[in-house]
């Protein structure tokens, strides 16, 4: 079980950490670049690489986090008797609405950012990104409330 839950942890720092440093750091220097095409290509390569680990690390949470939590999914009951229970369910929630927002947002707008880049349409391209970022910051938030869940279930 330590095994499951180093994997667990350190999933989540790849996972948690890298999506901080790509919002709170890479994406504001990225304006410093005048060219919008280079910071679009710039933005897509590190964000493909990036795809790598992420979609990894969040796998290994998921699979390793059911794992640990097997005998909450083979009795429902137990989510509901107990603060560990809810907590844990509440964060089982909010991990389903985040694959769908994060990767519904990455699947749909990635796509779409790159077609409008190899065309050159670069005001249309700012415009999705104000909805893109929007999206990324409540994956962020999501990600960081389910943080403090697992946190808090430590504590108690």
């Amino acid at each position: 079980m330590l095994l499951l839950l180093l994997i667990h942890v350190f999933s989540a720092i790849i996972f948690v950490g890298g999506s901080i440093f790509i919002w709170a750091i890479l994406w504001p220097e990225s304006y410093k670049l005048n060219d919008e095409k280079m910071r679009t290509r710039l933005l897509g390569f590190v964000g493909k690489r990036f795809a790598l680990y992420t979609n990894v690390s969040f796998g290994l949470l998921i699979v390793t986090g059911l794992i640990m939590t097997y005998k909450y999914l083979l009795n429902f009951n137990l989510y509901f008797k107990s603060l560990f229970g809810e907590l844990l369910f509440t964060a089982e929630i909010l991990v389903i609405i985040l694959l769908i927002v994060m990767y519904g947002n990455n699947i749909y707008h990635g796509k779409l950012i790159v077609r409008l880049n190899e065309q050159g349409r670069f005001d249309e391209i700012k415009r999705i990104r104000k909805r893109t970022h929007f999206y990324s910051m409540l994956t962020m938030a999501i990600m960081i409330v389910i943080v403090g869940i697992m946190v808090t279930m430590h504590v108690y």
